[in-house]
């Protein structure tokens, strides 16, 4: 009696296609940088597409973790980060993409338009922007319940005094992507593993003090997240 024949052929897939996460985070991101926005009764604009300002992202927990700026477009530098991974905070295991929940963005839409040549106005704007990312660094500094965030440096005190502008907050992590990385477990030994990368370039290169620093505030932050899970744990079982 001959054997029964079974077809196990896979599914047909489009090669062309993202991966379910990796498709969903860049939508998200990208609509948020999409969205339109009225900064400061100036002309309404695409949050993405103003030229100089300060960015910040935050963790699954709502923690600031990292404060950046731009003069070459909000949208530029924030896809960098995120999906290109062409940073050097991401290159060095200081920031994990893996990590990045929400993000919050204060454009400085009075510089949109400084002409390519304007050298005085160029630096009046980079004057501007430091003095805008001094003020989110300590206040994100002063936010965090670690009193830390993962940048490698401090941001100079600011030359001017400025006002800070009105920012734009949003989660840039779906529900369905976030019942995958949400869980406390994933994401301790995806810190862990991050950690152990940070750790490994510090002892195979010279590096500077500030490294050391982000990797003592990586240690806190999945020291913080380990008993916090291990709590958890324990309550559970008495429960039970």
């Amino acid at each position: 009696m001959p054997e029964e024949q079974h077809d196990f052929r896979p599914p047909t897939l489009d090669i062309a296609e993202l991966p379910f996460e990796t498709k969903h985070l860049r939508e998200a991101l990208t609509s948020f940088l999409d969205k339109v926005v009225d900064v400061s009764g100036e002309t309404p604009a695409k949050l993405g597409n103003y030229i100089w300002g300060v960015y910040a992202f935050y963790d699954y927990d709502g923690e600031p973790i990292y404060v950046g700026q731009t003069n070459e477009q909000l949208r530029t530098r924030i896809r960098r980060h995120l999906t290109n991974q062409r940073t050097d905070a991401v290159a060095m295991n200081v920031l994990d993409p893996f990590e990045v929940c929400y993000i919050e963005v204060w454009p400085l839409p009075q510089f949109q338009e400084i002409g390519k040549n304007d050298k005085a106005a160029k630096k009046v704007a980079k004057e501007h922007l430091d003095a805008l990312e001094y003020n989110i660094f300590q206040k994100l500094l002063n936010e965090s319940r670690f009193g830390a965030v993962l940048n490698e440096k401090d941001p100079p005190a600011p030359r001017v005094e400025i006002e800070v502008p009105q920012s734009h907050k949003e989660r840039i992590v779906t529900d369905e992507v976030s019942a995958l990385r949400d869980h406390p477990d994933l994401r301790i030994a995806r810190r862990a593993m991050t950690l152990a990368r940070l750790a490994q370039v510090i002892c195979e290169r010279k590096v500077q003090k500030g490294l050391r620093k982000v990797l003592l505030t990586q240690a806190k932050r999945l020291q913080w997240l380990s008993e916090r899970r291990c709590e958890l744990a324990a309550e559970i079982n008495e429960e039970e």
